[in-house]
């Protein structure tokens, strides 16, 4: 099994913990959210607890955690406060369980004055999933969004579709953004630890987190 993966996604709110739960159930994984924006109304990590049935030390707490559900850069100036990447430290783990790392919005959202999401995955130094809707417009975002992964010298390791299945769709970023669908993640009634199980062995590609 890999070391871990980042999950990053071409958007806010296209489900990057919705998969960080699932590939956290699976593998099984352990769970960390570098930089945490919008904690007035919940945080990640206790939402993908929640999710893939984990323990609290199955966790990692964020380095920087913010009430705004802004970007990154503004929660933190609106704290008085600025993100430095020298003070996000990969957790130190005790086991082979691969580490998610959950990104913050999508590949371009400032972290601070200098630094973009792309600038903290090469200091996580894993390679990246990008999470993409399956629904109209995720073509568009999707080939944008790897074309900036990989000019950042980042690895992406695939695509994973979320939403209503749609093979149109699915074909097109697969042979424009010369990419791989590991997996697809259908609207699900219940998000649990067995959905979510349910959801990676019929729709992900296993050998893909190898």
């Amino acid at each position: 099994m890999a070391k871990g993966f980042f999950i990053t996604g071409t958007d806010t709110n296209v489900g990057k913990t919705v998969l960080s739960a699932l590939l956290c159930a699976a593998l099984p994984g352990t769970y960390w959210k570098p930089i945490q924006t919008g904690a007035t109304e919940g945080t990640d990590r206790r939402a993908v607890i929640d999710a893939a049935g984990m323990e609290e030390g199955e966790t990692f707490p964020e380095s920087y955690i913010f009430d705004d559900p802004v970007s990154p850069h503004l929660a933190a100036r609106r704290a008085g406060r600025e993100i430095a990447l020298q003070d996000i430290v990969v957790p130190k783990r005790n086991s082979n369980r691969p580490l998610i790392v959950e990104g913050a919005g999508g590949v371009l959202v400032p972290v601070n004055r200098e630094h973009l999401m792309t600038d903290l995955m090469r200091h996580v130094g894993l390679p990246a999933i990008l999470a993409a809707r399956s629904t109209l417009g995720t073509i568009n975002h999707t080939l944008m969004s790897l074309r900036c992964l990989r000019g950042a010298g980042i690895e992406v390791r695939g695509v994973v579709l979320i939403g209503p299945t749609n093979a149109d769709n699915r074909e097109a970023v697969e042979r424009y953004g010369e990419i791989r669908v590991i997996g697809e993640i259908p609207v699900l009634p219940q998000i649990n630890k067995q959905s979510l199980l349910n959801v990676f062995a019929g729709q992900f590609v296993r050998e893909a987190f190898q």
